[in-house]
């Protein structure tokens, strides 16, 4: 992706049930945009049906100069622009990159709101531990989760870029 040093990525809050047609008015005003979906079946009275559905409700992405925030704003169904400490909160390249990877890949995942904390009980979810639980004893950084492993008697140091952990409790 080419780098543009007057546009940055930033997160908007949509009505609910409305990310679809609130992203198409969006790339119809020429924003770039990004709402990450997923394919899964829905189940009906009379049939089962493949949909797509966003991965994170009433959230799209959206890759903007200042100038531009207004206008994104101003388009129906957009509710606020996702702010720290009172300014709109930047989200760097590397991240979304990292997002439009792993929803391409073919990995199962879940996309939790709950940051993960120490105590927190983790079920590993893939790769070659997957169905192990533990206790998150300590967090090194963003990647790397030190999981104490009661029934073994040992604690693993995952690097959580290769597997996905799930809060169990």
């Amino acid at each position: 992706m080419k780098t543009n040093k007057n546009k940055y990525w930033y997160a908007i809050y949509t009505k609910s049930r409305c990310e679809k047609k609130i992203n198409t008015a969006l790339i119809n005003k020429g924003i770039e945009t990004y709402l990450p979906l997923k394919k899964e079946y829905r189940q009906w009275s009379d049939r089962k049906k493949l949909i797509e559905s966003p991965f994170i409700p009433s959230y799209i992405f959206v890759r903007l100069s200042s100038n531009e925030r207004v206008n994104v704003l101003q388009t129906d169904g957009v509710v606020k622009m996702i702010t720290f400490l009172g300014q709109a909160a930047i989200i760097p390249d590397a991240q979304i990159d990292t997002l439009k990877l792993l929803i391409d890949s073919e990995n199962d995942f879940t996309i939790i709101t709950t940051p993960l904390q120490r105590g927190d009980y983790v079920e590993i979810k893939s790769g070659s531990l997957a169905g192990i639980t533990g206790e998150i004893h300590d967090i090194y950084s963003k990647s790397k989760i030190l999981v104490r492993i009661d029934n073994i008697g040992y604690s693993l140091l995952i690097d959580t870029n290769n597997h996905i952990l799930h809060k169990v409790k």
